[in-house]
């Protein structure tokens, strides 16, 4: 039974996260994650924390952030301070995105849905995953607004191609294609972990899901265990062994800038391409067509000893920043490090970890808390440095 004026997922929120705990005592995205951590199982944790091989460029996401210092001003008026921008043409609250992270829904069940919700309730755009446990039509029937839909080419085109159409069926408003993931790199962690997609029973792995009851009762009410974007549309799959050996056997290294142009042909929409992280791609992918481009590098999931996302940056704002919009990803976890990527170029920024962290932590209200962290982080930080609008920060925020 519901308490009077509570919603069905302010009660499943209270649930998750447990006695004697509050969003209120969460200053910032490390409490996030340390909660996360402690209330879901092992393998889906490191799914989202970890990186591939030695994970040097994970780290040198966030390090080379942190190295980059601000030039603190005094007696500037700031008192009219907005983080209201556009994105894409679009009006966005802040210049913040929720990037694609796929099995959302195994951090919390119907992960996707209460990300999108969290998202659009504060006014940004939310990035649906191929890899993602609740469908694209899960999503369209749970939300009001349009989202994001990010895609993986896989060798089976006709499912590619019929992926995208339900994309447009669902009114997505804008497709991200990502492009650094021919070749998959190995995430040792995920190896050790045996994971798994739904989990496959061990005695190690009914213990942990035994300390968190929370996690598995909110899964299991959840719509989906499984790819719910694959699951039932491609034939042979019926099965979690079979659903495993085509997926990894799908991904394709013959994807070439050609295939960018059968995408135009089937998508009328606005076109995102992540993962550049040379100028020369940056200059290839602005012939395209694309709207944007996703300075990244996947999280530091893929080329390990690839540098930080925020060292290539300013060059590649600098040859390509004049024709085709430029977004930034890796290794944010403050509104400090939105600043410093928006002094390097950035019209935008897109978080992963960060909210994934929100979400396991507490579901929606922590997707909510993360966003707003980050949200009060940056326009403190605006403050400080004598600005008060999006536009205004550039490189002279920047300690030389």
């Amino acid at each position: 039974m519901l308490d009077d004026g509570e919603t069905k997922d302010l009660q499943d929120l209270r649930q998750t996260r447990g006695p004697g705990t509050s969003m209120k005592h969460i200053t910032c995205i490390e409490d996030l994650r340390q909660l996360h951590k402690r209330r879901v199982p092992k393998a889906f944790f490191d799914y989202a924390d970890r990186g591939s091989y030695t994970e040097d460029t994970l780290r040198a996401n966030s390090a080379d952030l942190q190295q980059i210092k601000f030039r603190q001003r005094i007696l500037v008026d700031v008192s009219k301070r907005s983080l209201s921008t556009t994105i894409l043409g679009e009006p966005s609250a802040m210049p913040l995105i929720l990037a694609p992270v796929g099995l959302l829904g195994m951090q919390h069940g119907d992960g996707e849905i209460y990300a999108c919700r969290a998202a659009q309730a504060a006014g940004i755009p939310f990035t649906q995953s191929t890899m993602s446990i609740c469908s694209i039509e899960d999503i369209a029937a749970a939300v009001d607004k349009p989202f994001w839909f990010q895609l993986y080419v896989m060798k089976d085109r006709g499912f590619i191609k019929s992926l995208i159409e339900r994309a447009i069926a669902a009114k997505c408003s804008a497709l991200v294609l990502t492009v650094d993931l021919q070749v998959i790199g190995q995430r040792h962690q995920d190896i050790k972990n045996g994971m798994t997609v739904p989990p496959e029973w061990s005695l190690s792995k009914l213990i942990d899901f035994a300390t968190k009851p929370a996690w598995v009762s909110g899964v299991l009410q959840g719509k989906r265990r499984t790819f719910g974007n694959i699951a039932g549309h491609v034939k042979g799959t019926e099965d979690l062994t079979k659903l495993s050996e085509w997926t990894a056997s799908q991904f394709d290294t013959s994807l070439n800038w050609k295939d960018i142009d059968w995408i135009r042909s089937i998508w009328p929409g606005k076109l995102i391409l992540k993962g550049i992280l040379d100028v020369e791609d940056a200059e290839l992918a602005a012939k395209t067509g694309a709207q944007a481009i996703v300075v990244s590098n996947h999280g530091g999931r893929q080329l390990d000893g690839a540098p930080s996302s925020i060292e290539v940056l300013p060059e590649i704002a600098d040859a390509v920043g004049s024709q085709i919009e430029i977004m930034f990803d890796g290794g944010i976890r403050t509104g400090m490090d939105m600043m410093r990527a928006l002094a390097l170029g950035a019209k935008s920024c897109m978080i992963g970890r960060a909210y994934a962290y929100g979400l396991g932590a507490g579901g929606q209200e922590g997707v909510a808390k993360a966003i707003d962290i980050l949200a009060k982080e940056l326009t403190t930080t605006m403050g400080l440095c004598g600005v008060n609008t999006i536009a205004e920060i550039d490189d002279h925020v920047l300690a030389v």
